[in-house]
């Protein structure tokens, strides 16, 4: 019997309900500590449905009456917080840049013009195919954080919800960016992870490049209520997790 979601097919649902005309939804603008400050916007609809994620209402209810702003007004919305702010770095989150890939090629276009910022794409990979890790070569101010579920197909079907191996999408992302030198690293959510799957994931970024094993972040879980609630009612433990107030600075 088939095991979870289709990640595709549900970011094609999604991307009917959250773009239109080249616009997308988008729930806040907002600057933050992260990167050492950084300006974001972030979008609504997702094509994962990860258990500790702490963006869950729009993520969830994408036809909900949130905003439709133009690649242009995102644009100025960001700049306007980095320039207030003096930061030098931008980025979509909340949910996932890559479901409206036309709107968020627009965006690198202006990011490009400007000259002066850094474009810092948060995804979680699985839209990343070769096509599109061409397209993201012909800038030089992005630079991709690939966002993984987990270490392994089970850990990413546990914590996702998808079929296990759509898992192999996320790596696959790697790759394609790797071929295009494309700057990059992988990102992984540790906090439900045994040392056996780890040390598995290495040998496998390894095999991808190296330099993915060197630049590897460490993703842990915050404990927001409404993630803590639904870690309790899936039964489903972390081995470490921190306090939304209480984050390390090593992970900021």
């Amino acid at each position: 019997m088939e095991r979870g979601y289709d990640p595709i097919a549900l970011a094609e649902v999604t991307r009917r309900i959250v773009e239109r005309d080249g616009s997308r939804k988008y729930y806040r603008f907002r600057g933050g500590r992260w990167y050492g400050g950084i300006a974001t916007a972030d979008c609504v609809g997702c094509n994962l449905r990860c258990i500790f994620c702490w963006s869950n209402t729009p993520r969830d209810n994408p036809a909900m009456g949130w905003g439709f702003y133009s690649p242009e007004e995102v644009y100025r919305n960001l700049v306007k917080i980095a320039e207030r702010r003096g930061y030098r770095l931008l980025r979509v989150s909340g949910n996932e840049p890559t479901i409206c890939w036309d709107h968020l090629m627009k965006i690198l276009e202006l990011v490009e013009e400007d000259g002066r910022f850094k474009f810092i794409l948060e995804t979680n990979g699985t839209l990343i195919d070769e096509a599109k890790a061409y397209d993201l070569s012909m800038f030089r101010r992005v630079h991709v954080r690939v966002s993984l579920k987990g270490a392994c197909e089970e850990e990413f079907s546990l914590l996702t919800g998808a079929r296990p191996e759509a898992f192999e999408l996320q790596l696959n992302a790697l790759k394609h960016l790797a071929d295009q030198n494309v700057p990059a690293h992988p990102a992984v959510m540790l906090s439900f992870s045994s040392e056996e799957s780890v040390g598995k994931l290495i040998e496998r970024l390894n095999e991808i490049d190296p330099v993915y094993v060197r630049e590897l972040e460490e993703e842990y879980v915050f404990l927001y209520p409404h993630v803590k609630e639904r870690l309790r009612r899936a039964g489903i433990i972390p081995k470490v997790a921190y306090e939304p107030d209480r984050v390390p600075e090593d992970l900021v």
